[in-house]
């Protein structure tokens, strides 16, 4: 079962692609990711300067760090989304492969544009909070 209801607003823009807010039980299971990033099992960074690969092998990263702590993508509460970019449509390509992976839920997300991120070649990063309802 899971534990987070998303929370959209009839007094807001309805066109946003995800939720304005999101709910679990305080009693749940609470996850906070580490930013996930492009990074394959040796540690170095895919793709150098493809954005799109590096967003998939995020949200892979993302999945596989989420499911060690007993939860999954349908768990997640919050994301912000880190684009080592100045342009806008770099934004929106990354955050269509993170929607592309959150299928239905869209739960609440920042995405930012940044001037750098913490590996060689690293153009994308993506944390999450997550609740399951197990304890």
């Amino acid at each position: 079962m899971n534990a987070v209801t998303l929370v959209r607003s009839q007094f807001l823009a309805p066109t946003v692609e995800y939720a304005y807010a999101a709910t679990a039980p305080a009693r749940g299971h609470v996850v906070w990711t580490a930013g996930a990033c492009p990074l394959d099992a040796e540690g170095a960074t895919v793709a150098p300067g493809d954005l799109i690969a590096q967003a998939e092998q995020v949200m892979r990263n993302l999945r596989t760090a989420l499911a060690e702590a007993g939860a999954g993508l349908a768990d997640i509460v919050k994301t912000t989304v880190y684009v080592a970019t100045t342009r806008q449509e770099d934004l929106v390509a990354a955050w269509k492969v993170v929607r592309d992976h959150m299928g239905g839920h869209d739960a609440p997300s920042t995405l930012l544009g940044v001037t750098v991120l913490g590996y060689p070649d690293q153009l994308v990063e993506v944390e999450a909070v997550a609740v399951t309802s197990g304890v």
